[in-house]
């Protein structure tokens, strides 16, 4: 059986790309949670199990797979369902899941997700702005394209797992965009295992200073659902 390893379900938008993935496809696997550590000092211990020293991580037996973009390539080798059947779709998702790997660089830096918060921002930045310009165009493009209710089409996919960490950003810091793209956001909150996601996230007593300081510094925390905190200084 698979291992996956990943941090705090609260904080890692990365760890929740590969669960989320293998969670909608049904493919089996331990999960092991490694909690983010104070001043900076996860590094070492992530790099026990993960080479570059992040989550998630991938064990299939003795080979390690890192990187969320990478894990979902590995699975597709052996695993359906993780890209679309049909070659357009396909082409598009790969794009934009790209695309998501490596850009909006503002969304990121002022919405860093806090599943178990809400936070009303102190101002959407211009750059913000364009970020949610472009994730509207992608959703509503792919929804009008391929015919939802998904991203490419009938059925979950990679494309939707690389989204779905902003999903729950748009859900903490009341961001939205036009109704149709909004109806994804919707659909996918509501699936069994995100609901399992956010209250796994919910019940972690683990907090990362660094994390919370962020969203201190772009906004106003309105709601904190978490239970209280218990810092871990292994």
């Amino acid at each position: 059986m698979y291992v996956l390893n990943i941090a705090n379900k609260n904080y890692s938008s990365w760890s929740l790309r590969a669960w989320i993935l293998m969670k909608e496809l049904g493919i089996a696997f331990e999960e092991r949670l490694h909690p983010f550590t104070p001043e900076g000092s996860s590094f070492e211990r992530f790099r026990e199990f993960s080479p570059n020293g992040m989550v998630p991580c991938l064990e299939d037996g003795a080979l390690r797979v890192w990187d969320s973009l990478a894990i979902a390539e590995y699975l597709a080798e052996v695993h359906e369902g993780v890209w679309p059947v049909e070659r357009e779709a396909r082409a598009w998702a790969r794009a934009v899941s790209c695309e998501m790997h490596s850009g909006f660089s503002a969304l990121r830096s002022l919405c860093s997700m806090s599943v178990g918060v809400s936070v009303r921002l102190h101002q959407v930045t211009s750059a913000l702005q364009r970020d949610l310009d472009r994730i509207d165009e992608i959703w509503s493009e792919g929804l009008e394209r391929f015919g939802g209710p998904f991203l490419a089409g009938s059925k979950f996919g990679a494309v939707d797992a690389m989204f779905a960490p902003v999903a729950f950003r748009f859900a903490s810091y009341g961001l939205s965009v036009s109704p149709r793209a909004m109806g994804w956001v919707e659909h996918v909150l509501a699936r069994p295992a995100m609901t399992d996601w956010a209250s796994d996230a919910l019940s972690e007593p683990y907090r990362e200073p660094g994390h919370d300081a962020e969203i201190a510094r772009v906004g106003e925390l309105v709601e904190d659902r978490r239970v209280p905190a218990a810092f871990v200084t292994e």
